[in-house]
């Protein structure tokens, strides 16, 4: 896990993604809809649904919004039904990339993911032609520029609570679980008064593929086309951006 800081990516990746396409209200009441379907609209025992309302309070999404996402997925309100759904594939030069996606209308999807793939010199695969190059694990970000933090009792304090690892860097501590431990660490640090700028469950490339030239220009393209895409809620690639 070692080297430059993921979070520093996400951070300029998204801050200029979400100002470009100024979608992350839909993409957020997405998430609000899933996490409320699958463990119920009260947050106090959905730990997902309360971590997902925390992201989209973050993302300054009005209170009604949060609400009338929640209530279509409990049943209160009349909305679209979605289904979460994963598509494969490679970009330029036989990067792998994995794009997740929230949709009402599987056709219209795949017909605007294989179109990002062909333009961009890839080509979408089958489900598990390269899911198998990434790990799933639990990822949790604190600040360490905003509090006066203590490096060695954090990480004893994840330990304790299931984390496997800690990154230190200049701007962040960045921790990283199994997906099964994650929750228990989430709370044990959020409950010793800790504040946290990311917590996710996400996908971490096992090794990283170099382009250089008119592949990687293609690359970027492919990346920044599929997520514009109103259905695409996150990609994965193991690209190296370094």
């Amino acid at each position: 896990m070692a080297g430059h800081s993921k979070w520093s990516n996400i951070k300029h990746r998204k801050g200029a993604q979400d100002k470009k396409r100024g979608k992350i209200f839909m993409k957020l009441a997405k998430d609000l809809y899933v996490a409320a379907k699958e463990g119920g609209g009260d947050p106090e025992t959905n730990p997902q649904l309360r971590l997902t309302i925390d992201k989209a309070k973050a993302n300054n999404v009005p209170n009604e919004n949060i609400e009338r996402a929640i209530n279509k997925a409990t049943g209160n309100l009349d909305g679209a039904n979605y289904e979460e759904l994963t598509y494969e594939g490679y970009g330029p030069g036989g990067v792998a990339v994995m794009a997740e996606v929230l949709t009402d209308n599987k056709n219209r999807t795949a017909s605007e993911v294989r179109h990002a793939f062909n333009k961009n010199g890839g080509n979408l695969g089958e489900n598990g032609c390269v899911s198998f190059m990434f790990d799933r694990k639990g990822y949790i970000v604190i600040n360490r520029t905003e509090e006066n933090i203590e490096e060695e009792e954090l990480m004893l304090e994840a330990i304790e609570a299931g984390a496997d690892e800690m990154e230190t860097y200049e701007e962040a501590f960045e921790i990283y679980t199994d997906p099964e431990n994650f929750q228990d660490v989430r709370k044990a640090l959020e409950d010793s008064g800790y504040t946290l700028d990311n917590a996710e469950v996400t996908y971490f490339p096992q090794t990283k593929s170099k382009l250089e030239g008119e592949e990687a220009e293609q690359m970027e393209k492919l990346i920044d086309m599929l997520e514009e895409l109103e259905d695409v809620q996150e990609v994965y690639h193991n690209l190296d951006e370094q």
